[in-house]
């Protein structure tokens, strides 16, 4: 779901952003911040980035569908010039 390489582009920054003294204990830390970060991420309701383009797609289409639906429904209920001469 996410990318792991991220996720350890993250967990470097934090690594490098440690006093050096702290750095020594680095390898135990930056798997900690790995697995805080991957449980963290897990909970967040998200979706993939191919999952939000198809849905993108699908509201395009459907708001597309809207827009041709309200034109027609305007030109049945709207009478016509022609009708409103003859009257």
């Amino acid at each position: 779901m996410f990318n792991p390489k991220n996720l350890e582009s993250i967990a470097q920054q934090l690594h490098n952003a440690l006093p050096q003294g702290l750095k020594n204990v680095g390898n135990d830390l930056e798997e900690k911040f790995k697995q805080i970060l991957q449980a963290q991420l897990a909970k967040l309701d998200v979706v993939t980035r191919e999952e939000f383009d198809v849905q993108s797609q699908v509201l395009l289409r459907t708001r597309e569908k809207l827009v041709a639906l309200e034109k027609r429904l305007d030109e049945l209920t709207t009478p016509s010039s022609t009708e409103s001469q003859n009257q």
